[in-house]
């Protein structure tokens, strides 16, 4: 598993969301930034990033995936 893996997974599954990811050995922090997430809290946005990786948490391939999840308008205030 890396991160160009992972990427692809969740851009597949998101295909309108802009997705970076890095870490490695297991580990991995997932940015991504979707219209998706308007409206949505925060656990309901980790649920939609999460869904695209489940076969690979559940195999165990990914152990640990920390999600940062922002809507474009967000993205642009910080």
């Amino acid at each position: 598993m890396n991160p160009e893996i992972i990427q692809k997974l969740i851009e597949q599954d998101m295909p309108s969301a802009s997705v970076a990811v890095s870490g490695g050995e297991g580990k991995y922090v997932a940015e991504v930034t979707s219209e998706a997430f308007e409206g949505l809290i925060l656990i309901k946005r980790h649920k939609l990033v999460y869904a695209c990786v489940n076969a690979e948490i559940t195999s165990g391939e990914l152990h640990a995936l920390t999600i940062i999840a922002k809507t474009p308008a967000e993205l642009a205030n910080a």
